[in-house]
């Protein structure tokens, strides 16, 4: 197989800056825009829900980490999953992989412009405005990742050092609120929407932690750019896992200040970016502003280095043409880049930037990763893979006893996704089908791989 890679010596990603992606790939704008809502279906179970989803976190964290010490190249799911499994596996996790990832990305654009135009209050469904807000930011995106990967992992790890700063002051000043200001309103959480059923059942509790736990996904496609990382089986085992830490104490942190502050505001809240109100001093409200503003930014510059990532390395394993594989001097997959940043312009625009309909296909693929890479895993550590892997060092607990749960619990987001709701709207207070989501879900799931398919039959049949 040839290919048209350009061969340089660029700047890798270190272990800490790993750990900063890790970090930038799962905080965006949830903790600041609505971590009430767990509060309020979770009452004052909301830490343990909060610890809970972070363990549940942290087990895939590990599955997925592990699964990198016995696979070095990029694509992550599809790496692995084309490792244990074959090339049509591989195939389908990783098309599936990039079209959900791709318009994720979209996604998440857009939502970042609707936020700063909310908060600065302009009009946001303005088309006009939003795209070119939207193009904007897009634009930005691409020249970052043009300037090379050095480039990219500056801004990246600057804007997670400046995420994370802003949640630490939010949670200092909270914390010296209530030590020193004496504010502990925390039993006014009795007041919220759980006070009114009387207790918490369990099967309330597990859906609160489901919720929660969608804050803390993103960890999953940290290793889409392993190629672009020091010593990648090394240092992914260690840096996933003690991201999803960072993130998890940060997280529990701040719903337990927000909550001893005012979590009936927390919760109730009709401001954008919902832990604002809980402070009276300017100075801590624009730090938290500008902190979910780059917050925001900074997840869609991890995306922009995740998702090309996946289709230059099916590039490289020869499951699409070899363009994909083309780099620039400084490192930047180019032709890969350019073909994502379309669909992730493409696809919003056509619709409008009304992408929640269609989003269920980033769930679902989500869901796709969470099964087939605990069971690579588990097939590296009894050597039952199809290709050869690296000669890794093996642990009992990390690379079967994870995985196991991984997908025990997997298969209880499964049962506790809301299929219904997601494959329906509402119309004149009946459900009906939502056809853009079925139409989505065909698309992007049997239509994409199975043209995927046919195309590498007909390339292999040439040979």
């Amino acid at each position: 197989m040839t290919t048209t890679t350009t061969t340089t010596t660029t700047k890798k990603f270190g272990f800490y800056s790993i750990v900063l992606l890790t970090i930038n790939s799962i905080i965006g704008s949830g903790i600041f825009l609505s971590p009430g809502s767990v509060v309020n279906k979770s009452g004052a179970l909301a830490p343990l829900v909060y610890f809970c989803a972070a363990f549940f976190a942290a087990v895939l964290a590990i599955t997925f980490a592990a699964a990198a010490k016995y696979v070095k190249a990029g694509g992550a799911a599809y790496a692995y999953s084309k490792a244990a499994f074959g090339e049509n596996t591989g195939l389908y996790i990783g098309i599936t992989r990039y079209f959900s990832a791709a318009i994720a990305w979209g996604v998440m654009a857009t939502g970042v412009v609707r936020t700063v135009f909310s908060i600065f209050g302009l009009p946001k469904n303005d088309l006009k405005l939003l795209t070119l807000g939207f193009f904007s930011l897009m634009a930005v995106l691409f020249i970052i990742n043009v300037m090379g990967p050095a480039v990219l992992e500056f801004v990246s790890n600057l804007s997670t050092l400046a995420k994370l700063s802003a949640l630490i002051v939010c949670i200092v000043a909270g914390a010296l609120l209530v030590i020193f200001g004496g504010r502990n309103n925390f039993t006014a959480v009795y007041q919220l929407e759980i006070a009114q059923k009387g207790s918490l059942s369990a099967s309330e509790f597990v859906m609160a932690t489901v919720a929660a736990f969608y804050a803390f996904t993103g960890f999953e496609s940290v290793a889409s750019g392993s190629e672009d990382m020091e010593k990648p089986e090394k240092n992914l085992p260690r840096a996933i896992p003690l991201g999803i830490l960072i993130v998890a104490i940060i997280y529990i942190a701040i719903v337990v200040v927000g909550m001893m502050l005012d979590p009936v505001k927390l919760a109730t809240t009709k401001e954008v970016i919902a832990l604002i109100p809980l402070f009276d001093n300017p100075i801590i409200k624009n730090i938290i502003l500008y902190g979910a503003l780059i917050s925001m930014f900074g997840i869609n510059v991890a995306a922009s280095f995740h998702t090309p990532r996946i289709l230059e390395a099916m590039a490289k394993q020869g499951q699409v043409p070899a363009l994909f594989t083309k780099r620039t001097n400084r490192g930047f997959p180019v032709t890969s880049t350019i073909i994502t940043v379309v669909i992730a312009i493409l696809i919003p625009f056509s619709f409008s930037y009304n992408m929640g309909s269609i989003m269920i296909i980033s769930a679902i693929v989500r869901f796709a990763q969470f099964i087939v890479v605990p069971l690579a895993l588990i097939a590296f550590y009894y050597g039952k893979c199809r290709e050869k892997v690296e000669p890794a060092c093996k642990n009992f607990v990390t690379d079967v006893a994870a995985p196991f749960v991984s997908l025990l619990l997997t298969v209880l987001l499964l049962v506790k996704f809301n299929w219904v709701g997601q494959f329906t709207v509402e119309v004149a207070g009946a459900r009906v089908p939502n056809t853009l989501a079925i139409a989505a879900m065909i698309v992007g799931m049997i239509v994409s791989p199975a043209a995927l398919y046919l195309y590498n039959r007909q390339r292999q049949a040439k040979r």
